[in-house]
């Protein structure tokens, strides 16, 4: 159903869908890696840093530490950069209702074989039920899509209902880093797969530093098996605000769908 919401969503990104060029994480490597299930793979900035990628564990099935921050969800589910499907999977077999969204296709068609629904989709595309979801995840590396995390928090107040849930997990060190990464295979790739696409690194205080002023209230924060996390609450009524536009996060965020509202079955 259509909405004046999702026509205005729709022009802001309106490049987005103009843009036919695939996302970095579309490409080969993160593909190849999701259906042999295992790495090595690595996020690697132009000084040659890189940034283990957790493969193994994100096509595994949900461990302890996933199954406790299910246990917050709040009616209906979000993921966000859902991957192989592991959240989406366990979500379902709890009877909960739940969407994944993902720029790989890979991963879409991953997650809906295992009976998760899921969509071909950027988190800045139009999608369905903006406005109506109780709880917005954004794990596993997610707080840097884009690159800018004002921009994605600000989207994600426009998919949650007032005074919804997000958790997010965060770097479990004090860091704020915005940079321009490609997607490699191993620790002696020189290269990467596609164009450099900007991403972002965020411990916890730096969120709570980019969150507040958008209106975000701290529910609480959590640490378990290695991992960080913060449980955050949406402003309680919508702001008419236009949300930021950024040319980082429009760039980095492009994907390619088969249709408006359909996920992507597995071949």
């Amino acid at each position: 159903m259509s909405t004046a919401h999702e026509t205005s969503t729709a022009t802001a990104h309106e490049g987005i869908r103009r843009d036919t060029e695939e996302h970095s994480w579309s490409t080969d490597p993160y593909a190849d890696a999701l259906r042999t299930g295992r790495g090595p793979l690595f996020l690697r900035r132009s000084d040659g840093w890189l940034l283990p990628l957790d493969v193994e564990r994100w096509c595994a099935r949900a461990d302890a530490v996933d199954l406790r921050v299910l246990d917050r969800c709040e009616g209906t589910v979000l993921d966000v950069g859902c991957g192989p499907g592991r959240l989406v999977a366990e979500l379902v077999a709890r009877g909960r209702s739940v969407l994944g969204i993902d720029v790989s296709e890979a991963a879409v068609a991953h997650t809906t074989g295992l009976g998760g629904r899921a969509l071909w989709r950027s988190v800045f595309e139009p999608l369905p039920g903006e406005g109506r979801w109780n709880t917005v995840l954004l794990l596993d590396e997610n707080l840097g899509i884009g690159g800018d995390p004002r921009a994605l928090l600000h989207r994600l107040t426009e998919l949650l209902l007032p005074g919804g849930l997000l958790i997010a997990e965060t770097v479990p060190v004090d860091v704020d880093e915005r940079v321009d990464v490609r997607l490699v295979r191993g620790t002696d790739a020189r290269g990467g797969a596609g164009t450099p696409f900007p991403w972002a690194r965020l411990g916890t205080p730096a969120l709570l530093r980019y969150a507040r002023p958008l209106g975000w209230r701290n529910v609480d924060q959590w640490s378990a098996g290695g991992r960080c996390f913060v449980a955050l609450r949406s402003r309680s009524t919508n702001s008419s605000a236009e949300p930021p536009k950024s040319a980082a996060v429009i760039r980095s965020q492009r994907a390619r769908k088969p249709s408006a509202d359909s996920p992507v079955t597995a071949g």
